[in-house]
């Protein structure tokens, strides 16, 4: 009976310890010293309205805006609640079909082939708001036919977005970044 006291006692400790103090302590801590992050990392417009998150991915599925990858999350695309890739193997049925009615669709819009395998695939969270600057620059012409500019003034836009993580690795875009950007080029507001 003793021991069984002794284990109550420890268990009430290390429940308040480990799941109150600890977790308030850390959010205060992450609210002082970086708030923009343990707020999401909005995107917020001058007029105060949130168009988006830093972290998140967005559907974009007109043909006027840069197609970020995939979304695997179940319900609504980019889903932050249900986030997780589909787990399904590269020679899975499922994912094979998924795939192929991907490329068809971009052909449809026009995207010539090879077209680079983030376009078509999702990542491991299903949410990634970034695209690789070859898939990027890929849809460069659909996006420049659409919106009436020239193909040189999109192309430098995308350049221009380009983050290199590091020497060896490969540059990537924000496509809500990105797409923002476009539209307020072109007077509009995303």
């Amino acid at each position: 009976m003793n021991s069984l006291v002794t284990a109550a006692k420890l268990f009430a400790i290390f429940f308040i310890l480990t799941g109150m103090i600890y977790p308030l302590t850390i959010m205060v801590i992450a609210t002082t010293a970086f708030p923009y992050q343990a707020h999401g990392s909005l995107i917020i417009l001058p007029n105060g309205s949130v168009v988006g998150s830093e972290l998140i991915g967005q559907n974009f599925s007109l043909p006027r805006y840069f197609q970020g990858r995939p979304s695997a999350t179940s319900g609504a695309p980019y889903n932050a609640t249900s986030s997780g890739g589909s787990n399904l193997g590269p020679t899975n049925p499922f994912l094979l079909s998924e795939v192929a009615d991907r490329i068809k669709t971009l052909n449809v819009l026009g995207m010539p082939g090879p077209i680079p395998s983030d376009l078509v695939t999702s990542s491991a969270s299903g949410l990634d708001p970034h695209l690789s600057l070859d898939a990027a620059l890929l849809q460069v012409p659909i996006i420049a036919k659409e919106r009436n500019i020239s193909e040189v003034d999109v192309r430098n836009l995308v350049i221009s977005y380009a983050i290199n993580p590091q020497p060896f690795a490969q540059p990537y875009v924000h496509i809500l970044s990105l797409n923002r950007a476009l539209e307020e080029r072109s007077g509009g507001i995303v």
